[in-house]
């Protein structure tokens, strides 16, 4: 028989409402209560990263063609993102929550995760936290800066708890509100539950969270196919389930270019530039690879993707080698079509500790320090210098300019660049 989930309220967690765009906002009283997308480049083909609420007024979401949401609002405002601005807003607004409670777990660029202790668990206590995150916030940060903070008896209610009133929103779900607050909500309204998963539920006979609440956790590990659907019912229920310890399994940068970047030439630089960093990357990380994953769609839609192996390396210069080998297939099958979207990837990632050397393969051995081929020491000392003196000081080839003023470093929903990556 089932432990009851506890009743206490044990995590409070916030989200930044429209984060890009409140920064942009914030940043510019140009652009304040009017509507506002935040995109990756200046064309009408791209599609939005970000929207202010007066654009969300107008049906506007992340997602959505920019030419579809100019039909939408015609004096819609498009911003060229800044990722490095967003970036340093993060540490500055996580720098404040610090200031009112710990924060236990950042889950990406604009939510957090705070857990609650003793005398916080009270639901006045823990409001009047919530509260002061706001205000300071306000006060030290800027007043078009606004989370929404939701309180529950685990994270993954809180997070849901913050979606239920936005922007600027404060939402309790206890003991006495939960079921009535989550069976008002779509199975989509959950974290976690995608238009797939929502189909295979519909076809298990389930087409509402009251419905999936009273299952089983054993039917809904069935459903699932995995025992992530056990752990989803627990976490819906309030119980709370630790996080799995992730491993870094991959390490890469894509980029749709600009329009003046897509000739095979131009798209070659880019790519190259996004590899180093990839490569600086893992020498941060102390990790090795031994798998390069290219991929490329053309203007025309046209789709390559290949990758290569050797043996476990953090050398430029031979991912480079590789990248030239992938490079030449991939325009031999293309006819050097212009290339829109570019993707690298480094995986079958090695801690150094992981690593058995080849008894019969020397190229670990000492390289020749008067070439530049094989010398592991040139890019490191190339590192070392652009990061004392500025990106760029010393350069392996041209580096492309793009409209962002950075090839590669930009914000993923699960990964939070550090601040060198954008000046290197």
């Amino acid at each position: 028989m089932l432990t009851p989930p506890p009743s206490d309220l044990n995590w409070l967690f916030f989200d930044l409402n429209s984060f890009f765009a409140s920064v942009e906002q914030q940043e510019n009283p140009a652009y304040r209560n009017k509507p506002l997308a935040v995109v990756p480049m200046l064309t009408d083909s791209t599609c939005a990263i970000a929207a202010s609420y007066a654009a969300k007024a107008y049906g506007i979401k992340t997602g959505i063609k920019i030419y579809d949401a100019k039909r939408m609002c015609p004096h819609l405002i498009c911003k060229l993102a800044e990722h490095d601005l967003y970036v340093r807003y993060h540490h500055r607004i996580f720098d404040e929550v610090a200031n009112h409670i710990p924060v236990t777990r950042i889950c990406s660029i604009d939510e957090a995760a705070c857990e609650l202790l003793g005398e916080e668990k009270r639901p006045e206590t823990a409001s009047k936290i919530a509260c002061s995150i706001k205000e300071g916030i306000k006060k030290n940060i800027g007043e078009y800066i606004t989370c929404s903070i939701g309180i529950a008896p685990n994270a993954f209610l809180a997070k849901v708890a913050t979606d239920m009133q936005k922007p600027d929103g404060l939402v309790i779900l206890d003991q006495h509100n939960l079921k009535e607050r989550l069976f008002a909500l779509k199975l989509r309204d959950l974290p976690g539950i995608n238009i797939r998963m929502e189909q295979r539920l519909n076809r298990a006979n389930v087409y509402t969270i009251e419905e999936f609440w009273n299952l089983s956790p054993k039917h809904a590990r069935k459903i699932w196919h995995s025992v992530e659907g056990e752990r989803f019912w627990y976490k819906l229920h309030g119980y709370h389930i630790p996080e799995r310890e992730t491993q870094k399994r991959v390490v890469g940068h894509s980029r749709i270019l600009d329009p003046a970047l897509r000739s095979p030439d131009s798209a070659y630089a880019v790519t190259r530039q996004l590899l180093i960093k990839a490569t600086t990357r893992l020498r941060r990380y102390d990790l090795y690879a031994k798998n390069l994953y290219l991929s490329t769609r053309t203007v025309s839609g046209l789709r390559w993707a290949n990758n290569l192996s050797f043996a476990p390396t953090q050398d430029h210069q031979d991912f480079l080698k590789a990248l030239d080998r992938l490079w030449e297939h991939m325009i031999s099958i293309s006819h050097n079509e212009r290339i829109k979207k570019v993707s690298i990837t480094l995986f079958d990632l090695q801690k150094p500790s992981d690593i058995t050397l080849d008894l019969f393969d020397n190229s670990n051995a000492k390289p020749d320090t008067t070439t530049v081929k094989g010398n592991p020491l040139l890019f490191e000392s190339i590192e070392k210098l652009n990061k004392r003196y500025g990106a760029h000081t010393v350069n392996i080839g041209m580096i492309p300019k793009t409209s962002a003023g950075y090839v590669g470093t930009k914000i993923a929903f699960t990964r939070i660049p550090e601040q060198d990556e954008f000046h290197e």
